[in-house]
């Protein structure tokens, strides 16, 4: 199986072509407060032309339910991410797929969804996770490893952890709020690389 890739945060046309360009599964738009966030008609606007198979997600943070149906009837996102606790309090638009988030340090659910993102405490620091917390996951459910990486680490942190997929967001800005489509396009090829050589 081949390693999903999704880059977060994306506020330019240039950082999304970028990202599409360099071969991502998915790209992601924050709704919560954040240098990243944008409006739910931003984000249609900037995914107008990214194409079918690349996911279309939506992060949010503790949403009320006014505020993610705001985001479904401006964006229609794809899929969901938001703290899993958040999730007993939602209605989930028909048709949306969900990412729960389950933190670093938290108690954990007795049933694991899934698929989950697994995050430190506060998204979009730079704060690398617990890798080895994140390979006991793994084992579990397939996980999405956020939190710290760039591309100078994500080789190690594939070897680490063996996630089914990796998030960058703040790894690849050239200020915050801002991607650097080099750096995006480096993340990916070193991600691609350090994942076929997991599956092998």
């Amino acid at each position: 199986m081949s390693l999903w890739i999704k880059v977060c945060g994306l506020t330019t046309p240039a950082a999304v072509a970028a990202a599409v360009d360099a071969g991502v599964d998915a790209v992601g738009f924050v709704f919560a407060e954040s240098k990243r966030k944008v409006t739910p008609q931003r984000a249609a606007e900037l995914a107008r032309d990214v194409p079918k198979h690349i996911a279309r997600v939506a992060v949010m943070l503790h949403p009320s339910q006014q505020e993610l149906d705001a985001v479904w009837s401006g964006f229609r996102p794809d899929i969901l991410q938001t703290d899993i606790e958040d999730l007993t309090s939602l209605r989930i638009p028909d048709g949306v797929k969900v990412v729960p988030v389950v933190r670093a340090g938290r108690e954990l659910p007795q049933d694991l969804p899934t698929r989950i993102l697994f995050e430190g405490p506060v998204s979009g620091t730079g704060q690398t996770t617990d890798w080895s917390a994140a390979a006991q996951l793994a084992s579990r459910t397939q996980v999405i490893l956020a939190g710290g990486l760039k591309p100078s680490n994500v080789a190690a942190a594939i070897a680490a952890a063996r996630p089914f997929g990796v998030d960058v967001s703040s790894g690849v800005e050239a200020e915050p709020g801002l991607k650097d489509p080099a750096k995006i396009h480096e993340f990916v090829r070193n991600a691609r690389s350090a994942g076929n050589g997991a599956t092998k």
